[in-house]
């Protein structure tokens, strides 16, 4: 049953909040918020600004937790801030101390966040907040082995897994003729401001052909089908088309315009563009179809194509990622704009394995295209098992135990997938939107914390649940009182928690 109810239009001024309203601790962005090892990295952030020269910055909380909150809830710059500007949550986990009704930065300060926060830091950020969560108190044992005590050296532990993908950009397909067409259009947009800048002085303005060459170009895009033939003869006009252009803006130059009148966009335009047309020219006359560098966007010169071989794509256009798995974690190893082959970094990232939980891995899990010669002699070596069987013909003769520690290894190695799934379905990884290349590679980076987040927020969750959940039963109260006491003292002891914050864990 429904009841109208007849009342006038109720005004934000009269809607009656909680009195006395506080934050709960128990929300996921306060216990998020204590995580990250904000003090750490802030003095490093600072650096960058002078002390006495400028307007005073953004806090660094607040720079890396807006970014945080974006990939969090998958959205756009705008639509960050007015989260924020309507969340008290939001507004708590990037360092407000009260609530206010008012934007904390604009939009547009996003892309100075992102600058600012490079790659780097954003991995070394991801890397202490895994370690302070992960850390364990480690009894030392009072017996030692005769071969620990002559080498002081560690057995191996641990697995690692290794993988590589793509970070695909937000471009458009690129075609040649489509490459070169966006080509000839910022060229001429050039030719109009330089010559804006020297009319005075010139009696005619250069001519551009511009409406011969776009009825040229759409009569080819337009047709269904189109031959090699006329594609390639598409191609040689355009590519005319702009040395024209080119030729022009030289012109222009030597007449008294500067390229200070063109703004940073625009000169940047213009040098793709011309490596452009030095390419493109190299394939037409040469009748191939790559070439070293190859540009495949006018606006984000620095996107190559990665040939990767998978079915429905077998070439992604964006970065290329190398990535290493431990634990339920991700990391980001190294991040490229060119193609390489990710089997030369397994020696890096075992060293760094070492480096970080000082033992070698008890073994390595990774694609056959790790499984080099090479890299096999160097984890005998070291006493690191190296799955799966090696390059060259299967052995005639394969046990059933090997086989079956094969098929373990596979289903073990499928988790760092699960972990690209979720950054590509969850989060941004899938589409990077951000055009700069400083930009993107600080988003991909975010995407890979923001997924290490989500796994300790979630193992955090667990852990509260099942305090409130099993200490129902009364036959497991002590063994509960016991589990509840371990963890609080565990979690506590690596400050993951803080109990001073979080008195209600006591209570639970």
């Amino acid at each position: 049953m429904y009841r109208k109810k007849e009342r006038s239009q109720i005004t934000p001024e009269k809607f009656e909040l909680l009195p006395l309203t506080k934050l709960s601790p128990e929300n996921r962005w306060v216990i998020m918020a204590e995580l990250i090892p904000w003090e750490e990295f802030e003095e490093e952030y600072a650096k960058q600004f002078k002390i006495e020269k400028g307007a005073p910055a953004k806090p660094f909380k607040m720079a890396l937790g807006a970014l945080i909150i974006k990939e969090q809830l998958g959205i756009s710059d705008r639509e960050t801030v007015e989260q924020i500007k309507e969340n008290p949550y939001l507004q708590y986990f990037i360092g407000l101390e009260a609530y206010t009704f008012e934007p904390p930065f604009e939009a547009s300060m996003m892309v100075h966040f992102r600058q600012r926060i490079n790659v780097d830091l954003v991995k070394r950020i991801n890397e202490e907040m895994v370690k302070r969560g992960r850390e364990r108190i480690e009894q030392k044992s009072e017996k030692k082995g005769v071969e620990e005590e002559e080498t002081g050296e560690r057995k191996n532990k641990g697995k690692l897994i290794l993988d590589a993908t793509c970070a695909p950009g937000d471009i458009k397909y690129p075609t040649d003729l489509e490459i070169l067409n966006q080509g000839r259009k910022a060229t001429e947009q050039i030719i109009d401001t330089l010559y804006k800048s020297i009319k005075g002085k010139l009696k005619k303005k250069p001519r551009t052909y511009r409406n011969i060459a776009r009825i040229e170009y759409l009569r080819i895009v337009k047709n269904r089908r189109s031959t090699k033939k006329e594609r390639r003869e598409a191609i040689r006009k355009q590519l005319k088309y702009i040395e024209k252009n080119l030729v022009s803006i030289e012109k222009l130059i030597l007449e008294g315009a500067t390229l200070n009148s063109l703004n940073k966009r625009q000169r940047n335009l213009l040098e793709a563009v011309k490596k452009v047309h030095e390419q493109q020219l190299q394939m037409w006359e040469k009748e191939t179809k790559s070439v070293p560098e190859r540009i495949v966007s006018i606006t984000q010169p620095h996107i190559r194509p990665i040939v990767r071989g998978k079915a429905g794509k077998p070439t992604e256009f964006g970065a290329k990622l190398s990535v290493s798995y431990v634990d339920n974690y991700i990391f980001l190893d190294r991040i490229s704009w060119e193609n390489f082959n990710e089997s030369g970094d397994l020696q890096e990232q075992i060293e760094k394995f070492k480096q970080t939980y000082g033992c070698y891995p008890f073994s390595v899990h990774a694609d056959r295209i790790y499984r080099s010669k090479a890299n096999k002699d160097w984890c005998k070596q070291r006493g690191i098992r190296l799955s799966g069987i090696g390059l060259g013909r299967p052995p005639k003769n394969i046990s059933q135990e090997e086989r079956k520690q094969t098929r373990i290894d596979e289903a073990f190695r499928n988790r760092i997938e699960g972990k690209f799934g979720q950054a590509k379905r969850k989060f941004s990884l899938d589409l990077v939107k951000t055009k700069l290349k400083e930009t993107s590679e600080t988003a991909i980076a975010m995407t890979f914390l923001v997924v290490n987040l989500c796994q300790l927020l979630r193992q955090i969750l667990l852990l509260l649940f099942s305090f409130s959940f099993i200490s129902k039963t009364f036959e497991l109260d002590e063994q509960i009182m016991i589990m509840k006491t371990y963890f609080i003292n565990l979690f506590t002891a690596v400050k993951v928690i803080d109990l001073e914050v979080n008195y209600w864990l006591l209570a639970a």
